[in-house]
């Protein structure tokens, strides 16, 4: 495997978290954590491996409280940016519960768009196991990434993790 970048945000809380849990996870390929919010396009085209790490909370609480959030800023940089020869995965963070009509909508947001700039998108993931209403993270029964329940399923992460990792592993 080559280069391998952990981008995340936002800083602190879960979603940084799962990436520095994934990184340890991952350590024998020595991935580097990048906060997005410091990031630009030129650490995008560095690496050959790139994993996203992003959260998705309700669109009314996302408008009202966080729009000018790290991936607001971010988010254009990636819509811009050609992922042709690069393989990526995401993992997003949800909540089934609160949100089940919504769950990891984000992840599949930024899947997607990376898909449509070129990228080879990796660590698709069943459905099975997961409780929710509806995503747009999912196509043909399986998400796009791996989706964390960090609010309601904290105990099912680590092996979830460990599953995504072994698949990373053969993917990338």
């Amino acid at each position: 495997m080559e280069n391998v970048a952990i981008f995340f945000g936002p800083e602190g809380g879960s979603v940084n978290r799962v990436a520095k849990l994934l990184a340890s996870k991952m350590e024998n390929l020595n991935p580097d954590l990048i906060f997005i919010n410091e990031a630009t396009s030129e650490d995008l085209a560095r690496y050959d491996n790139i994993i996203f790490g992003i959260s998705t909370i309700g669109r009314d609480t996302w408008d009202q409280k966080f729009g000018n959030i790290d991936w607001a800023r971010f988010m254009p940089i990636v819509s811009s940016f050609d992922f042709t020869g690069k393989k990526v995965a995401v993992f997003g963070l949800g909540d089934h519960i609160t949100y089940a009509y919504h769950f990891v909508n984000s992840m599949g947001i930024l899947a997607k768009t990376v898909i449509k700039n070129g990228g080879e998108l990796l660590g698709k993931v069943s459905s099975e196991g997961y409780d929710f209403q509806d995503s747009e993270a999912l196509e043909g029964g399986l998400f796009l990434g791996l989706p964390v329940d960090e609010d309601f399923e904290p105990e099912l992460t680590e092996s979830r993790l460990d599953t995504w990792v072994a698949q990373l592993n053969l993917e990338f």
